[in-house]
């Protein structure tokens, strides 16, 4: 699977950013697909989640702010983020997996990620 993450850029606080992360090799359908994020200095932390059969989840300093969503039909997961805080700048990477791993490290496949910059 090779992922391409798309949609960064720099916005002020309380704005809006919309990710894409595109999908070849392999149809998405089957695979829990996730974005995670690292700020500078920071180690990479899990943002959230969608999983083949609907089932999603959020890192509780996201959670009502992001909403991440699938396109089977397009391979692509989206990462629509609002209400966006200084604190949420950092480097957005999606990762790929057959299964749900628990940590960021045992995912199989990652996009190149993409940077977001909110501004205060």
């Amino acid at each position: 699977v090779q992922l391409q993450a798309s949609g960064g850029g720099l916005v002020q606080a309380g704005g809006s950013l919309r990710l894409s992360c595109a999908a070849s090799g392999r149809t998405l359908s089957d695979y829990a697909m996730a974005w995670f994020r690292q700020a500078p200095g920071k180690e990479r932390e899990f943002v959230a989640v969608t999983r083949w059969r609907g089932d999603i989840w959020y890192s509780d300093s996201v959670k009502g702010r992001f909403t991440i969503s699938r396109d089977n039909a397009k391979n692509t997961v989206y990462l629509q983020m609002n209400s966006l805080k200084p604190e949420d700048t950092g480097v957005y990477y999606c990762a790929a997996d057959r299964d749900l791993p628990s940590r960021s490290g045992l995912w199989g496949y990652w996009g190149q990620g993409t940077l977001v910059t909110v501004s205060s």
